[in-house]
């Protein structure tokens, strides 16, 4: 049990949460503790019965049953592994810059199934997050089922595809891809590469709330902003997008 504990406290804080919530809402969704109607985003309840759990409610709770347990146990995996890397690696030191993302791609998973009748966000919100992560390691190699190996850039339309092949569907992956290419274009290249604004600074008191720390940890940099150079010389600064560091993304 001390194992456990000193597993789960090792994991870092948003993570550790978002996955927590995760499991106990499916767990008490699937046991019928709670009926599970009243987890899902729904359009009518949320602006007209004033339901404003739900949005919540919605990104934590996956209805496990025999279909999908075992897509809820791989989002779990991706949401652990792909999370715990980037608030360790580009986001280290930095939690209300973390949490100032996930609240991004949170909103836009919520407006996105407010309008298209959306009523679980796990799967969007996982892929937003995994995007994030292979863009900023787009030359890491990771490894996928059946021992195929291949740079971290391909992996989130590997997923869709695999998703389309397997159950027909893919619709949840390419909203997850484009949220998370949202997030990483505001956040990186847009001020970097375009001189704009830094949209998704934190504001002051989330700052306050989760200030910054020293820690300095594992993988991923953000890209380098493009450097002009003297006539006759190179061509603009290369990008650094990823550290060329070879991870097991199991």
């Amino acid at each position: 049990m001390s194992e456990f504990k000193d597993w789960y406290y090792s994991v870092p804080f948003f993570t550790r949460y978002w996955l927590t919530f995760t499991i106990v809402l499916s767990i008490i969704g699937r046991f019928g503790l709670i009926n599970y109607h009243y987890f899902v985003l729904d359009f009518y309840a949320f602006i007209y019965k004033f339901e404003i759990w739900r949005p919540i409610t919605a990104l934590f709770f996956y209805p496990i049953g025999p279909g999908t347990g075992f897509h809820f146990l791989i989002n779990c995996y991706f949401l652990y592994n792909y999370s715990q890397r980037l608030e360790t690696g580009m986001f280290a030191g930095k939690p209300a810059d973390y949490f100032y993302m996930l609240l991004f791609n949170w909103f836009c998973c919520v407006v996105i199934g407010l309008l298209v009748n959306l009523p679980i966000l796990m799967d969007p919100m996982v892929l937003s997050v995994l995007y994030v992560w292979c863009q900023l390691n787009k030359d890491v190699i990771v490894s996928f089922w059946f021992g195929t190996r291949f740079k971290a850039m391909y992996l989130p339309w590997v997923l869709l595809a695999f998703n389309l092949v397997l159950s027909g569907g893919g619709m949840m992956e390419l909203l997850g891809i484009l949220i998370g290419h949202v997030a990483f274009f505001l956040l990186f290249k847009y001020p970097q590469e375009f001189g704009g604004p830094a949209l998704l600074t934190p504001p002051a008191f989330l700052k306050q709330i989760f200030p910054d720390t020293r820690y300095v940890g594992g993988f991923g940099t953000a890209p380098q902003a493009r450097v002009p150079t003297r006539p006759g010389g190179t061509v603009f600064g290369g990008h650094n997008w990823g550290r060329g560091h070879t991870l097991g993304g199991n």
